[in-house]
């Protein structure tokens, strides 16, 4: 397969496979001929049931695990250069926040393992904890903040190198509905405001629904893409969860994911 890659992808996945324990008794196929581009900008959500591969996939985006076959470009870079060029950042469902430092020197974590400058590191970390709203916590230490701000202060030193990705793995999964639905309005200002890539898995249809450009919807393992998803709701706000064009994206990805297409229009199923 060739390795030419179109500059204007954020993310390419060319006919990627996952086996586990390939060649053994207990092989297990995580995924089988996954395609995805990404625009840069995009916002896209996978969404499938437990144990499809929708952590897999993200994971070997991010080069946490290899694929058995297939490739994978981020910016045009092979998997393992862009993690050595921090192409992305990552935030998972735990925010994995050390307790003893502080919150301003848990985002300075990346640029200090960089090597940046103490003063650098600092002035960085505190533009963004403005950004995540958090400016007057920078002092503090992670157990004394709820767990909101602690998944913003995960967001924040997952931006701290400044990369064109965002890998995000059920982040807001462990919150409270009122926390989530918080943190989502705070994602897509965060979004807008430095114009970042995110791929988003979650189990959550109406959570896929507000966030994304597109949903990806998944099958069960082996997981592979079945539908594509188009979501056009236009600005996010308050009144955006009661539109009808909100709950026709709810139920399109509902019946996708029970393997037929919606009746509404819009949005259109692409059926892959």
């Amino acid at each position: 397969m060739s390795s030419v890659q179109t500059s204007h992808q954020a993310v390419d996945v060319q006919g990627l496979w996952k086996i586990f324990n390939e060649g053994s008794n207990n092989e297990v196929t995580a995924l089988s001929d996954i395609n995805l581009s990404v625009k840069p900008g995009e916002f896209i959500s996978l969404i499938g049931p437990s144990g499809c591969g929708k952590s897999t996939l993200l994971r070997v985006i991010g080069d946490l695990t290899g694929a058995t076959r297939g490739e994978v470009f981020i910016a045009g870079e092979t998997a393992p250069v862009a993690r050595e060029k921090q192409l992305y950042g990552i935030a998972f469902q735990q925010a994995a926040l050390f307790d003893w430092r502080t919150v301003r020197r848990n985002v300075e974590l990346p640029l200090e393992l960089q090597g940046l400058g103490k003063k650098e590191r600092r002035e960085r970390a505190l533009e963004l904890l403005e950004l995540v709203q958090l400016s007057d916590f920078a002092e503090h230490r992670p157990w004394e903040l709820s767990g909101g701000m602690q998944q913003r202060v995960a967001i924040a030193r997952s931006l701290a190198v400044d990369p064109p990705l965002l890998l995000m793995d059920e982040p807001f999964g462990a919150l409270d509905e009122m926390t989530r639905e918080r943190m989502q309005n705070e994602l897509l200002r965060i979004c807008q405001e430095t114009g970042k890539t995110i791929i988003f898995v979650t189990h959550s249809i109406p959570e896929a629904v507000y966030l994304s450009d597109r949903v990806i919807v998944m099958s069960p393992r082996p997981g592979r893409i079945t539908h594509t998803v188009p979501i056009e709701l236009g600005e996010r706000n308050e009144d955006t969860r009661e539109t009808d064009t909100f709950y026709a994206g709810v139920t399109a990805v509902r019946e996708a994911l029970r393997g037929r297409s919606a009746s509404a229009s819009p949005p259109r199923i692409e059926e892959l």
